[in-house]
């Protein structure tokens, strides 16, 4: 992705915070600023109303792109916050994205469904000069793995899951800064939409042909690995029905050092397969690690579980010790708490 807004609108109707992890993952960590939520469902209200991040990332939250260009008519681009299972486009949406680019400003999107290949979007942008970035699709020269990701200098973390949408990417980018205040040269290895865009780079993983899936997060983990310490950001789930060769890829093609095993305080099916029972901690800690043996021995050695749907820090606590003695290592809420004690876990022996 080559844009660089520097303030942005951010759509998420309907489905704001919860449903709209691109949203808060953007709003929580990205260089650029957030001049304005759209989401007709909550507007009138604040972002701070509605999840924790610090004051400087407030923003308000308005029914129409019209409405924040009127409330700032600086506004340089549009973000398409929400990634809905499969990727597609609701229609309800074209009239604010077609509004940003009669203003001539760019849209970012991470959908399967290319804005750029929508016929009256990509006419509007070329009659207003805007640029649309349709950061789900990958360069196209990527290649099978060579096996080589083992053989870096850093020491490579990656967060696994026991479900889609458990805080993978928000767990990397808490332990990468975590470790970067420690005075670590610590990078994060963006492998899905949102990552992307808060980075400013990467692969989408989950758009790469399955063949090239574990040489495309290869190729990121050499480009970066004369680093201290990697944190990849995992997909998936491998018990997700629909997701878990994405998981496999990043695995195989990652040969981590160490893994963080992500969760969902009370989530006990696994998301969009309602059917489906989100096995015990421990049976993910056996999948994982015996997945990664034959190619790059890792272990699973902490844990980070999403508490949010918690009312109090100690109940918080006690589902992280929970958790942290099914897994045999230590757990946390990042978001909640800190990121130290999984930090010192994963780093081990290392710098």
């Amino acid at each position: 992705m080559n844009a660089q807004p520097t303030r942005v609108a951010v759509l998420a109707h309907d489905l704001f915070p919860d449903l709209a992890k691109t949203a808060t993952g953007v709003i929580r960590y990205a260089d650029y600023e957030v001049a304005a939520v759209l989401d007709r469902s909550n507007a009138g209200s604040r972002v701070a109303d509605h999840i924790s991040i610090p004051t400087e990332r407030d923003a308000p939250i308005v029914e129409s792109m019209a409405d924040a260009f009127d409330r700032d008519p600086e506004i340089d681009a549009l973000v398409i916050g929400i990634a809905p299972i499969g990727g597609g486009f609701d229609e309800s949406w074209r009239s604010d994205v077609e509004r940003a680019l009669e203003a001539g400003i760019d849209v970012i999107s991470g959908l399967h469904y290319f804005l750029d290949d929508d016929e009256e979007f990509a006419a509007l942008a070329r009659e207003h000069g805007a640029t649309i970035y349709d950061v789900r699709e990958p360069h196209p020269d990527l290649t099978v793995s060579e096996g080589k990701s083992g053989e870096v200098d850093a020491h490579v973390v990656l967060t696994v899951g026991t479900d889609c949408s458990v805080g993978k990417m928000t767990v990397s980018l808490e332990l990468q800064r975590a470790a970067r205040e420690r005075g670590l040269d610590a990078a994060f290895i963006p492998t899905g939409q949102t990552g992307i865009m808060i980075a400013g780079w990467g692969n989408p993983i989950d758009r790469v042909i399955s063949d090239f899936t574990a040489g495309a997060v290869e190729e990121m983990i050499l480009e970066h690995g004369d680093k201290d310490v990697l944190f990849v950001e995992g997909q998936g789930s491998i018990v997700h029905p629909a997701y878990s060769a994405v998981t496999c890829g990043i695995l195989h093609g990652a040969m981590p050092d160490a893994m963080v095993l992500c969760h969902v305080a009370g989530r006990d099916a696994i998301h969009g397969y309602e059917s489906t029972p989100v096995p015990d901690p421990e049976t993910y800690v056996d999948l994982y690690e015996d997945l990664a043996a034959p190619v790059h021995p890792g272990e699973v050695v902490a844990g980070a579980v999403n508490t949010s749907s918690l009312d109090s820090d100690a109940a918080a606590r006690e589902a992280l010790d929970e958790f942290g003695s099914e897994i045999d290592g230590p757990a946390t809420d990042p978001i909640r708490f800190d990121a130290d004690e999984v930090l010192d876990a994963v780093l081990g022996d290392e710098p």
